[in-house]
């Protein structure tokens, strides 16, 4: 008996491995991103610190920047079609991994050179997003039916190391950078990704691996455009998704629809990804123009960034048993659509901080830091409203069969958001027509654009019906 209870309770060998393997490579790519707008500034884009420049200079490297965040963000989708139908997420994780580790040797070599610098990017983006498809997904895959009762403590283990990584990163790269230059101070998350890689190796004997599926003809993709294509066929009193049932399965087919029905909620989601991801590039180059003198220590712009999900942790278990449920017996009912729109309206606020400080050094002034720690802690606020509600209502809306689906097209919204910001930069830099929106301007255009949306969703929200049935919550990978 006692020894079919310590099996039971017994952890699969394979977690060590994937948990190191994860903390070291978000240690590898946020500490890349906190320096990579100020160094292609100071290095590519205004070198010579001329001051007629610096706007231009500042455009490039947020469109870079954006750029490259919009295509981790969109690759996943991708990822996780090839790793489920073709070649299984362990080796979609191994190839990916050292695809990615070439991209940081490039980053580190061609500090220079930036040309063969954005090739590094292209190969991170494409690692990260490979990646994020399959790590958390292949964490749950380790997981029988005997040790399942301890998921949600692994996955606690797991989302701690990613927290780790990121908040050691983004101390640490930033002083690495200031004091050794960019060789280490991409060369050093360089290194942490090629660890990741060989301790995710290491472990290839101990995990449970779930065999690719093959082409499922019953997707999303599959399903949706053969409606498009069909539409004509569609009958009165029909939805044009049920066109598909003449030659997919019926039930995939409504479950399709529920994708559909979410989906008029995700509509608002790029608009807040657009506004929260300035915090790693355009808020970090504010920050090199402000008064960062905190406590006796002079902080560097990029590590300012680290409060962010320093406040995270702290927020999300005070609104989860705190606020949310004061708010419920008081007759405020939080639910995941009123939850998703005081977000977006914080997010609004966080911004006019921020506008209100480019305001004060476009008149000349130094701002104290400490202004924008305020702004850092509304949006971590912002983003637990929507982006923790926003899976949480997508994996409820969704039937279970679109479950994973669900997941990539959430990512989407980020890549879409920052596809966004990065085309807005390029224009600003070409002397397009965003290029009016100089300095605070350019923070009050973003927030005029929000406050647009929030007025159309405070009108289309409470008409989106919602769902009853329930479904597991899978952790994604952040």
């Amino acid at each position: 008996m006692d020894k079919m209870e310590s099996k039971r309770s017994s952890y699969p060998k394979s977690i060590g491995y994937i948990i190191a393997n994860e903390g070291a490579e978000r240690f590898s790519f946020y500490g890349m991103r906190s320096i990579l707008a100020t160094f292609l500034v100071f290095h590519f884009f205004n070198p010579t610190l001329n001051p007629a420049l610096q706007i231009t200079a500042e455009a490039k490297a947020n469109e870079t920047t954006h750029f490259f965040v919009s295509l981790a963000y969109a690759l996943p989708f991708i990822g996780g079609l090839v790793a489920d139908w073709f070649f299984g997420k362990y080796k979609v994780i191994i190839y990916v991994s050292i695809v990615y580790c070439i991209g940081h040797l490039c980053l580190a070599l061609f500090d220079h050179d930036l040309e063969k610098f954005k090739y590094g990017l292209i190969l991170i983006a494409i690692g990260a997003g490979g990646i994020k498809s399959c790590v958390s997904a292949n964490l749950g895959d380790q997981f029988t039916a005997s040790n399942k009762h301890l998921m949600s403590k692994v996955y606690g283990w797991f989302y701690f190391s990613i927290n780790a990584g990121s908040v050691l990163s983004t101390i640490l790269i930033p002083l690495i950078y200031d004091r050794y230059g960019a060789k280490w101070a991409f060369g050093i998350p360089g290194i942490l990704m090629a660890l990741a890689t060989v301790i995710f190796f290491l472990g290839r004997k101990t995990y449970i691996n779930v065999p690719p599926s093959g082409v499922n003809k019953n997707n999303f993709v599959f399903i949706s455009v053969y409606a498009l294509i069909n539409w004509r066929s569609k009958k009165k009193k029909q939805s044009l998704l049920d066109v598909a049932k003449d030659k997919f399965d019926h039930q995939k087919v409504e479950d399709v629809k529920t994708v559909y029905n979410v989906l008029a909620v995700f509509a608002f989601i790029p608009i807040f990804w657009a506004l929260w991801d300035q915090n790693l590039s355009e808020w970090v180059l504010q920050a090199t123009k402000m008064d960062r003198h905190i406590l006796g220590i002079n902080l560097l712009p990029e590590q300012i960034q680290t409060v962010n999900p320093f406040f995270l942790l702290v927020f999300i278990p005070i609104f989860n048993y705190w606020l949310y449920p004061f708010l419920d017996k008081r007759g405020l009912k939080t639910t995941p659509l009123r939850r998703i729109g005081a977000g977006l309206i914080l997010t609004a606020v966080s911004f006019i901080i921020i506008a209100l400080i480019q305001t004060s050094i476009d008149g000349g002034a130094s701002p104290s830091i400490g202004w924008q720690v305020l702004a850092y802690a509304i949006l971590a606020a912002a983003e637990v409203l929507v982006s923790i509600t926003g899976l949480e209502y997508a994996y409820t809306q969704a039937s279970k069969s679109m479950k994973s689906t669900m997941i990539a097209i959430w990512l989407l919204t980020t890549a879409l958001g920052n596809l966004f910001t990065a085309l807005v930069n390029r224009s600003i830099s070409n002397g397009g027509f965003f290029a009016q929106f100089k300095g605070a301007d350019y923070y009050w255009f973003f927030i005029g654009l929000l406050g647009f949306f929030i007025v159309i969703y405070l009108f289309v929200s409470p008409r989106i019906k919602e769902r009853q049935e329930t479904g597991d919550l899978t952790p994604i990978q952040p």
